[in-house]
């Protein structure tokens, strides 16, 4: 993680916690997390969750959706518009999961719209990508990602690519307790990272933030956390209770400190 971009621990909840467990979590964690410019803290929920943690989210603590439909308005039953997330208050909202490209048949252009809805109506894409295990093991990971990046970010401003943060989850590695080394994950990371490079400038490359995900919990987010490009992690399981979250953020607030010395 290099000094100048703050790292983010956003946690995502998928379809789990009713409304009790939701706010149980919420009032444990909500005056232990660190300020934003310290830590960017994150929780993504259900969209039936979202109006009542916004309402009792603390100054630092943030609130995001798991999914959004492009459309601001219209005919499409069981969806979610980014005009309804904007006015409900949230202001992060996960684009792009992998559950949701492989369960939902979203595809690449799709991903793109969104990306384009979500920073109209001022919420913060978290854009995720990754590859199966046989795009892993076949070696063209970084060529499959670097798809993936370029087709989000089509028609991406240079102004608006720098309100996104890109999520680098191997499909692989969520949810089975496998995850990418350190190393891995940072071969794949600084890729992307080129692939902004390649679509912008040197600047905008070394201040996006990109996140890792997959099987991250309190007993590796320190050594992913120690290379140079990766600037946090998106959470699925860990972050669902309040003790393993906040031992999360506080490694990050860790590593934030000693960056700053």
């Amino acid at each position: 993680m290099k000094q100048g971009r703050t790292p983010v621990i956003a946690g995502n909840w998928k379809m789990h916690k009713d409304r009790d467990e939701a706010l149980q979590f919420i009032y444990k964690v909500n005056e232990e997390v660190p300020s934003n410019d310290l830590v960017e803290t994150v929780i993504c929920a259900s969209d039936v969750l979202l109006r009542c943690l916004v309402k009792r989210q603390g100054d630092n603590l943030k609130i995001g959706a798991q999914n959004m439909h492009f459309e601001e308005k219209g005919a499409f039953t069981g969806e979610t518009s980014p005009r309804v997330l904007e006015n409900t208050g949230v202001t992060y909202v996960i684009i792009g999961h992998s559950e949701r490209r492989e369960m939902f048949a979203e595809t690449d252009e799709s991903v793109n719209k969104k990306v384009h809805a979500a920073l109209k109506f001022e919420l913060t894409p978290i854009l995720c990508v990754g590859e199966s295990l046989d795009i892993r093991e076949a070696g063209t990971t970084n060529e499959w990602v670097k798809r993936q990046v370029v087709a989000a970010l089509y028609n991406i401003s240079h102004e608006e690519i720098e309100k996104i943060i890109i999520a680098y989850e191997p499909i692989w590695a969520i949810g089975t307790g496998r995850t990418a080394t350190p190393e891995q994950a940072e071969e794949t990371i600084k890729a992307i990272r080129d692939v902004v490079r390649e679509l912008y400038n040197d600047s905008i490359a070394e201040n996006i933030r990109i996140l890792y995900g997959g099987s991250v919990n309190p007993g590796n987010i320190e050594s992913l956390l120690a290379k140079e490009n990766i600037d946090g992690a998106l959470v699925g399981g860990a972050s669902l209770d309040p003790a393993s979250y906040l031992q999360l953020v506080d490694a990050a607030l860790k590593k934030q400190k000693n960056n700053r010395c």
